[in-house]
């Protein structure tokens, strides 16, 4: 049986696992769905149709599921699935999907939202990804992997942060930080490769190196975008880590730090 606090309020037709903690003064929407091992800590609380995976913990006061800070009419809410081993820490808020967004706001696994960090409607975030608070992502944004963004970073309506990207603290993204990039500043440039976040990861000293080489030529060099595409397709042909940084470029709607 749910190990529930007898102040807490957990509303008629929440599923709860068998081993899920749930402390007091909490409360539990309905529609919500917890996993096992799920724990939450006193005033954290639950709303909509919003599912939690398996290990993931709310510390107090942290709040998810809640509607869409979404002023257009006919904003329906809809839908928040939170991944498994999450740490959501002490009054962050993360916000249910909308129907214009695709219905759905996702939270992928082992992520560490930070206190008062704000995830808005529509959000992609990957997993092993770091939300700094205070501040947060603006309605539809995609985050990858092992993303970080620091303290008092915001993140623009639409933009994308991609993979291992470091976002330094009061960063303001109006448009994608590419992968592998750390960027910094008041309307936010790239400052160099995330050498420290790839050590991290075990990447090796070679693609690290190859990354560099990369960088350099598409951010460095001061050659127009499509001609140093060129050049890095010509010079590193066989990299996934290149190829995908390419790739994040070439199809970024907003364009992208540089």
């Amino acid at each position: 049986m749910p190990d529930v606090h007898r102040s807490a309020v957990v509303e008629k037709g929440a599923e709860l696992a068998d081993d899920v903690r749930v402390g007091a003064f909490c409360f539990v929407s309905a529609e919500a769905v917890l996993g096992p091992g799920v724990r939450l800590d006193p005033y954290a609380s639950v709303h909509g149709r919003t599912r939690v995976g398996a290990r993931t913990r709310l510390f107090p006061h942290a709040c998810v599921g809640g509607e869409p800070q979404d002023k257009q009419p006919g904003t329906v809410p809809q839908a928040l699935e939170i991944g498994c081993d999450n740490q959501i820490r002490e009054f962050a808020t993360i916000h249910v999907g909308t129907e214009r967004g695709g219905g759905c706001t996702r939270i992928g696994d082992a992520n560490l939202v930070m206190n008062n960090a704000h995830i808005a409607h529509d959000c992609q975030v990957g997993s092993h990804c770091i939300v700094t608070g205070p501040g947060g992502l603006a309605g539809h944004v995609t985050v990858e992997d092992h993303a970080v963004l620091g303290a008092f970073s915001g993140v623009h309506q639409f933009c994308r942060v991609g993979e291992s990207a470091m976002c330094a603290g009061n960063a303001k993204l109006r448009k994608d930080a590419p992968p592998f990039a750390m960027v910094a500043g008041d309307g936010a440039r790239v400052v160099g490769l995330n050498v420290v976040g790839l050590r991290r990861r075990g990447f090796s000293p070679e693609t690290i190196a190859t990354l560099k080489h990369a960088f350099h030529l598409l951010f460095r060099s001061r050659m127009r975008f499509q001609e140093a595409t060129k050049r890095v397709r010509e010079e590193i042909p066989d990299s996934p880590e290149v190829h995908h940084l390419l790739a994040f470029l070439e199809e970024s709607p907003r364009g992208f730090c540089r």
